[in-house]
């Protein structure tokens, strides 16, 4: 079976060029949507690829088309290949029936890789030189003279949240879990 995916972001956008090229293609089911390819949940692309079986081809018009960041692309690559289901990018001339396809979707992988290394690498440098100035990382400490006066506070019920975190700083979030504390202790 041949498995058509088509998708543009806004209803405003027309999908017909994608469809016509699918069609084309000669696909026996075409899914498509009208949904931000930022967006992980993508209820047509999901099922889609539950339905794709093992000898079955995934085709869309554009790698941009299925996902918008190398890793999400190489993640929905992995659900194929783990499938045995073979994929087609249309307009980028990507087959991995092929040598060649094959061979292009791996670089794809190795460059996927690439960028999370030097983000990795890059994170990591950035920590060093933040502890060479003195900062450290994580949540400031709390001033706890000042939760104890925000604490005392709230139960005087004289104040709202909002007025108590405005006069302390302390947040309300820190507020809630001092107050829960206190009763689980």
């Amino acid at each position: 079976m041949i498995i058509g995916y088509a998708r543009v972001s806004t209803v405003d956008q027309s999908l017909d060029m994608q469809l016509d090229s699918l069609q084309e293609y000669r696909c026996d089911e075409i899914f498509q949507e009208k949904i931000s390819g930022a967006k992980d949940d993508r209820p047509e692309l999901m099922q889609a690829l539950r339905m794709a079986r093992a000898g079955d081809t995934f085709v869309v018009y554009k790698l941009d088309r299925l996902a918008r960041s190398t890793k999400r692309l190489i993640e929905i690559a992995d659900i194929l290949r783990e499938k045995e289901v073979e994929f087609v990018s249309i307009q980028d001339k990507i087959d991995t029936g092929t040598a060649a396809g094959k061979a292009m979707f791996g670089m794809l992988s190795v460059l996927a890789e690439f960028e999370r290394d030097i983000i990795r690498e890059r994170t990591m440098a950035g920590l060093k030189a933040a502890r060479a100035r003195g900062r450290k990382g994580g949540r400031p400490k709390v001033n706890q003279q000042k939760l104890n006066q925000a604490v005392a506070l709230y139960h005087s019920k004289r104040m709202t949240v909002k007025e108590i975190s405005d006069a302390t700083g302390v947040s309300s979030a820190t507020l809630y879990r001092a107050v829960r504390a206190e009763f689980q202790h």
